[in-house]
C-alpha cells in the first residue's frame, strides 16, 4: 500500500531574475515499509524533497498525498500533529539539547504530547535499550562519541513510534564503524514496519536500501530497485568512475600541481649586464681628468 504519493511536485524560491527552482515536477510513489535511499550531487533537491515529505515545507505546485490524505487540505495545526506523531527525523547535526541528559532528550517528544513524566521516562528507557544506549541514559551529549550521539538521536526519532523515518545524511559525520552501527539500526527499524527515507552521498550506503532514487537539478533522473546487501548498479558505476584514473587525469593533476608551485622565473628578473648610459660614461671621463 502506498504511504506517500507525489504528483508533479515543484518548489520555487524567489521571484523574477532571482528565481531558483529547487524541485521540478517530481512524481513519486513510496510503499509502506520501503527502505529508499536518495542520492545526487549537492543542490539536486534531495533535502528540499525531504522537507516537503516531512511537512516542514510546502510545495509551490503539485499534489502531495500522505497516507491517503491530501496534505494541502490539512490545517496547519493538524499538520504539526501529524509531523509529531507520524514522522521521525534524524539529521546529520544530531540536534540534541546539551543541557538535557540522554534520557531527557529522548523523552522530549513525549513531553510535547502531554505524556506523564513516569511513563515517558519508561518509554524512553525502552527505546535507549533498543539502540544499545541504556547504560548512557544519564550522560550528556558532550560525553558521547559521534556514533553514540547519532544512536541517541535515532532513539528520539523513534520514541513516538512513527510510520516514516526521514534521515538526512545521518552518517555524514561518522567513521566507518559508527556508520555501520547506525545503518544496521535503520535496517532493524525497517524490519519492524517503519518506512525509511535516507539521503546519502555515499554509494556504499545503498546496500542497505531496497530502492535507490537519483536526483539532479531538482528532478528524479533514475529510480531503480536494489538488492539488499549489495551496492546498487548505478552506484557501482559512480564508484568506478570516481576511482578510475586515466593518463589524461594524471596529466591534469601534474598540470594543476605545477600551477600551484610558485614560479621563481615569474617573480625574479633575469640578470643581464646593463649598458652604460652616455651620461655615466661622461661622468667617469671627467673624474679621470680631475684626478690627473
Amino acid at each position: 500500500m502506498s504511504i506517500i504519493e507525489l504528483k508533479d511536485l515543484s518548489k520555487i524560491y524567489g521571484f523574477g531574475d532571482a528565481t531558483t527552482v529547487a524541485l521540478e515536477e517530481v512524481s513519486l510513489s513510496i510503499q509502506e515499509n520501503e527502505f529508499v535511499a536518495f542520492m545526487g550531487p549537492s543542490a539536486s533537491g534531495k533535502s528540499t524533497l525531504m522537507n516537503i515529505i516531512g511537512l516542514l515545507d510546502r510545495p509551490t505546485y503539485g499534489n502531495y498525498v500522505l497516507n491517503k490524505r491530501i496534505v494541502d487540505r490539512i490545517r496547519s495545526t493538524r499538520r504539526a500533529k501529524i509531523r509529531r506523531d507520524t514522522i521521525g527525523f534524524v539529521f546529520q547535526s544530531f540536534n540534541l539539547l546539551p543541557r538535557l541528559t540522554v534520557l531527557e532528550n529522548v523523552a522530549l517528544p513525549l513531553a510535547y504530547k502531554g505524556v506523564s513524566l513516569k511513563r515517558r521516562n519508561k518509554i524512553a528507557e525502552n527505546m535507549l535499550e533498543r539502540v544499545g544506549m541504556a547504560d548512557k541514559k544519564y550522560f550528556y551529549s558532550n560525553q558521547l562519541s559521534s556514533g553514540q550521539t547519532q544512536c541517541v538521536s535515532i532513539a528520539r526519532a523513534l520514541v513516538n513510534s512513527p510510520k516514516i523515518i526521514i534521515a538526512d545524511e545521518p552518517t555524514g559525520n561518522l567513521d566507518s564503524v559508527s556508520s555501520r552501527l547506525v545503518m544496521e539500526l535503520f535496517t532493524e527499524i525497517n524490519r519492524t514496519g517503519s518506512t525509511i527515507l535516507l539521503v546519502t552521498h555515499n554509494p556504499e550506503i545503498t546496500k542497505y536500501a531496497s530502492r535507490v532514487i537519483y536526483m539532479h537539478d531538482g528532478s528524479i533522473v533514475l529510480d531503480e530497485e536494489s538488492k539488499v546487501g549489495e551496492v546498487s548498479t548505478h552506484a557501482k558505476k559512480m564508484v568506478r568512475k570516481s576511482t578510475k584514473k586515466t593518463f589524461e587525469d594524471d596529466l591534469k593533476g601534474v598540470s594543476t600541481l605545477m600551477d600551484a608551485i610558485p614560479q621563481k622565473n615569474n617573480n625574479t628578473k633575469k640578470y643581464s649586464p646593463k649598458k652604460k648610459s652616455k651620461k655615466t660614461t661622461r661622468k667617469k671621463k671627467n673624474y679621470v681628468k680631475r684626478k690627473k
